[in-house]
């Protein structure tokens, strides 16, 4: 249904659409916010470590795994070897009876995590499809504080026109990119010409998928405000003769460590020389142990890196500037015309196949309710172009002296921390008041 009426409406209005614009939003389901279940996987381990030492006094150990979780079949089979044995003494017949225990226990933690699956880690006893997130609207306890029981979605928009929607399980909007463009493709047959989206979605992955089906990439990746602005800046740029160059406009070569290995795959390490005197040698080591060196070492995911720098260039470009404003008008604005016009914020069906009807009749509600405005003459498809006198962003300079000072500052700390400068001491009249003990600077 969704398919041909959107396609019929994209049609209708005589709508282009290969220009698309991504985003996704959290929510909330119709389950009970407090019958949340965690996934027991430190449990079972627990418990997988408590049967093993079972066994092993009662000496029926042998097959049973060394490490991991041991299943319920196994103990139920270990559970009959015992059983066989006529003359149990009571020391015996104790064993017996916990291995039973164990095996209620065990068979009840592979239920949950056979509910959860693979991908999650929490489910809701009224909703099992429901995943505990943190929404940014939280009436409870502030701003995305508590965990709520919800779904995420995500919307590809042109031209003010939701054209695809993906419905997940997925705390992060990083695995729910690829499936929304192949939404779009089962719906017009084709990719768009070019996607923007936030920093949510630039991941190794997506700019994969991007570069194989000959999409330009306008995603934005985690720290691409930073570098515009200078206040938090890349450390090094890739350059195209495979080098690198720092923020001191030092080169890097690459190199091998023969004691050290890249924490990840696809990782390699460059090193760049002359550190000691380095103005911005505060800032870039600011997480190293060992700031005295006069050297350090990066580790670099050049493909990652050359997918950035291409991201970086197009949004920096007029073309970008447009995309970015467009994104945030059509995209975010779909949302808001869903959450606020049509006050559908929160589900009211529960299991994913029913919530995957529930997000389709309500986003071709929305699409159906802009054709109608646009046949009264109330909404218009000419969004945000960018002027012909409109010069590209440049990327501003970073100052040693501001990112030095902010290296130097001490780290905030946690509430745990907090809690810990706090005691309590006894009045006269025998209540309890809290003072707060200061401790000297160590600076």
């Amino acid at each position: 249904i969704f398919k041909r009426i959107t396609r019929a409406i994209v049609e209708e209005l005589q709508i282009d659409t290969g220009e698309c614009f991504i985003d996704g939003s959290k929510f909330e389901a119709d389950a009970n916010r407090y019958k949340f279940v965690w996934k027991p996987t430190a449990y079972h381990l627990n418990l997988s470590d408590k049967i093993r030492k079972l066994l092993e006094e009662v000496g029926l150990s042998r097959g049973v795994p060394k490490k991991d979780i041991v299943p319920s079949r196994m103990i139920a089979e270990k559970i009959t070897e015992m059983s066989a044995i006529k003359d149990m003494g009571d020391w015996y017949r104790k064993k017996y009876g916990q291995l039973n225990e164990y095996l209620i226990k065990a068979l009840e933690y592979e239920e949950k995590e056979r509910i959860c699956g693979e991908e999650r880690n929490s489910y809701y006893k009224t909703d099992h499809d429901a995943t505990a997130m943190t929404l940014k609207a939280d009436y409870y306890a502030g701003l995305g504080s508590s965990m709520h029981a919800a779904y995420n979605s995500q919307l590809l928009v042109s031209k003010g026109i939701i054209c695809a929607y993906h419905v997940s399980q997925s705390r992060t909007d990083y695995p729910d990119f690829i499936p929304v463009l192949k939404a779009f493709h089962d719906i017009f047959g084709k990719y768009p010409s070019r996607v923007c989206a936030d920093a949510g979605y630039g991941s190794l992955e997506n700019y994969r998928f991007l570069h194989s089906h000959k999409i330009e990439n306008y995603v934005k990746y985690q720290n691409f405000d930073g570098n515009v602005s200078g206040r938090n800046p890349d450390r090094y740029y890739l350059e195209e003769d495979g080098t690198i160059t720092c923020l001191n406009n030092l080169k890097g070569y690459r190199t091998e460590i023969s004691n050290r290995h890249p924490r990840y795959a696809g990782y390699v390490f460059y090193k760049v020389e002359g550190c000691k005197d380095c103005p911005f040698s505060l800032f870039c080591k600011r997480f190293m142990s060992h700031k005295e060196e006069d050297f350090r070492i990066f580790e670099v995911n050049e493909e990652l890196a050359l997918y950035r720098q291409e991201a970086f260039d197009n949004l920096l470009s007029v073309k970008g500037i447009e995309m970015r404003v467009n994104r945030s008008s059509q995209v975010e604005g779909a949302y808001g015309v869903v959450k606020e016009d049509m006050s559908y914020t929160r589900l009211r069906r529960t299991a994913m196949e029913k919530v995957k009807t529930e997000f389709m009749l309500t986003f071709l509600g929305y699409n159906i309710r802009k054709l109608f405005r646009f046949f009264e003459g109330k909404a218009k498809l000419d969004y945000w172009k960018a002027p012909d006198n409109l010069k590209p962003e440049t990327k501003r300079k970073p100052s040693a002296r501001r990112l030095s000072k902010k290296a130097s500052k001490k780290k905030k700390k946690s509430v745990n921390e907090q809690a810990k400068d706090y005691k309590y001491k006894e009045t006269k009249k025998g209540k309890k008041k809290r003072t707060v003990t200061l401790k000297p600077d160590e600076n």
